[in-house]
């Protein structure tokens, strides 16, 4: 009986081992293995940013307007210059003076002859005078000898010779007045010389026709002065320079006179600010390029034909802006992969400017959405993934 006993108890002990060791008993359910492997997708979070549109340009620096000074005295030597290669200058400013001894002779012999026909003028009145007086007798005494004619007193030949007498001391008076008119106009004569003297006399000192900088000189100390050859200094008027740039005529319309630029010269330091002064209407047959004029707001810092690169600005605003990397567009439709609570939905997008590698977002998406950031990452509208943001932003 005992033997029973303890015997049942063994068998009893053993069970429960057993059953205490079993592997449903032991051990928790595992996880579904779909949670553990979600694939690990880079998302960029859609924001509010300036963004800009702006056109690409390539062109030289050059003068706005250039003005040439020459002489307007031909013949002369340079006596003296009192400018050179990039000076500043006023409107009215004396650049040049030329030699004006010949001038200064011709003027003292003009001045000698207006004497000298003041003289004759003087002379011719004095004559017109004597002979205003002689005709005036003439004419009394011929008057009284053809009364006295009349009435037998005097013979009728004396009264026509008295009547000659009055005739030709009239014709002397006719003479010294037609003698003063000569007289009269010798001196206008004179004095119009004297005058054209003077006027190439205040001429000797060649002046600035406008204010700027000089960018080129050919003028030299003795040389021979003449208008027909080389300017004598080139003048960039005011000092302005512009850029004149080739644009292509997809881009071209975009344009217009006032619009913002930002130029970049050769060394690619300190950009310079620019705007667009005018703008050309026509577009070359062969290069399809059109040519804008951007004015720059700081000349100095700047040389004739330098070679430069343009931003115009067309548009500056505050938008949605993505990565161009997050949108894909195919058969005329643009699309994005919104990532909501870590399932992709694939949405329709309006786009509008581009600004380098962003894009601005009109319509299907707002501030503080999360889209995949690589369009050509393979996950379909509906999977789940796990999302990752970038280490540096990319909206950045």
């Amino acid at each position: 009986m005992a033997f029973n006993a303890k015997f049942a108890a063994g068998v009893s002990a053993s069970l429960m081992l057993l059953l205490m060791s079993s592997p449903g008993r032991a051990q928790e359910p595992a996880e579904p293995a779909s949670e553990q492997n979600l694939p690990s997708i880079v998302v960029s979070e859609v924001r509010n940013n300036p963004i800009v549109e702006r056109v690409l340009a390539t062109g030289a620096l050059q003068a706005v307007e250039e003005t040439y000074v020459a002489p307007l005295v031909d013949g002369l030597s340079i006596r003296s210059l009192n400018a050179d290669v990039g000076d500043t200058v006023k409107e009215g400013s004396t650049l040049v003076v030329l030699n004006n001894d010949m001038l200064l002779l011709t003027k003292s012999e003009g001045m000698a002859n207006l004497a000298k026909a003041n003289a004759s003028l003087a002379q011719y009145k004095a004559q017109l005078a004597e002979a205003t007086a002689t005709a005036d007798e003439a004419v009394r005494v011929a008057t009284r000898s053809r009364q006295l004619a009349t009435s037998g007193t005097v013979s009728t030949a004396q009264a026509d010779q008295d009547e000659a007498s009055a005739t030709a001391a009239r014709a002397r008076v006719n003479s010294a007045e037609q003698m003063i008119a000569v007289a009269n106009a010798d001196i206008k004569v004179v004095e119009a010389q004297i005058s054209d003297v003077a006027l190439r006399l205040t001429r000797t000192e060649v002046k600035a026709p406008v204010s700027g900088v000089i960018a080129a000189k050919t003028a030299k100390v003795g040389s021979i002065a003449s208008g027909a050859g080389e300017p004598l200094f080139t003048i960039i008027k005011d000092g302005a320079i512009e850029m004149k740039a080739d644009v292509s005529e997809s881009d071209l319309l975009k344009l217009a006179v006032g619009q913002k630029a930002r130029i970049t010269l050769a060394d690619g330091n300190n950009p310079l600010d620019g705007t667009i002064r005018l703008i050309s209407p026509k577009v070359d047959d062969q290069t399809r390029l059109g040519t804008v004029y951007v004015s720059l707001a700081q000349p100095e810092k700047a040389r004739i034909g330098m070679y430069a690169n343009a931003e115009l600005i067309v548009t500056e605003k505050q938008a949605i802006v993505l990565p161009l990397t997050a949108v894909t567009t195919a058969r005329n439709e643009t699309t994005v992969r919104k990532v909501e609570d870590g399932v992709v939905r694939i949405v329709k997008v309006e786009t509008g400017i581009q600004d380098g590698r962003f894009i601005e977002i009109t319509a299907g998406l707002t501030a503080g959405d999360e889209v995949v950031a690589k369009a050509g990452a393979y996950v379909r509208d509906g999977d789940r993934i796990n999302p990752v943001k970038p280490t540096t932003d990319a909206t950045n």
